[in-house]
């Protein structure tokens, strides 16, 4: 069955009941990458967030800073850690609804965080973005005061701010940004 037949449907949510999802093609979702159906996480990955983005879709986060399932994952998964006791509960619910085709050890290539060495989980967080001339002007003000080591340097990052057309105030990271 081609997964282009299935577009547009809509499944039953796996873990929250009452549920719908829809089923939605995706460009980055091919047969080469998998089976060509995947789950949506808009909240937890660029290529999901562009897919939910384009059909209007929430971008709830069921994740919180700390890595467990919140509140709005329900009362089988609020406070448990994605990352550990999290996962089994997943199992089990979908065991008990009868949901599970197969289940197996997989080694997730998670992205690391280079300071302590544990896998991170993406998630969507609150930012500020702003889109004023004032803000790139100020910024390509000050990178011209900067040292820059080769100078030849400071022409390619001036040319990058010049190009981009919104900023992204943030702070994500207990430590801060260097």
């Amino acid at each position: 069955l081609p997964g282009v037949d299935l577009a547009d449907g809509s499944c039953a949510h796996p873990t929250i009941p009452g549920r719908v999802s829809p089923l939605l093609p995706a460009n980055h979702v091919t047969m080469a990458k998998g089976t060509g159906l995947v789950h949506t996480a808009p909240a937890h990955g660029m290529e999901d967030y562009s897919v939910a983005s384009h059909h209007q879709l929430p971008t709830d986060c069921l994740v919180d800073e700390g890595g467990f399932f919140t509140e709005a994952a329900g009362p089988e998964l609020q406070n448990k850690n994605v990352l550990e006791e999290g996962n089994e509960a997943v199992i089990q619910m979908l065991q008990a609804a009868g949901s599970l085709l197969k289940e197996e050890k997989y080694v997730h290539s998670y992205p690391y965080d280079w300071r302590t060495k544990k896998p991170m989980i993406i998630r969507a967080s609150k930012q500020w973005f702003v889109n004023t001339a004032s803000v790139k002007a100020a910024a390509q003000e000050v990178l011209k005061k900067v040292k820059v080591i080769p100078t030849s340097a400071v022409n390619r990052m001036l040319e990058m701010l010049d190009r981009r057309t919104f900023w992204c105030i943030s702070r994500q990271r207990c430590w801060g940004v260097p």
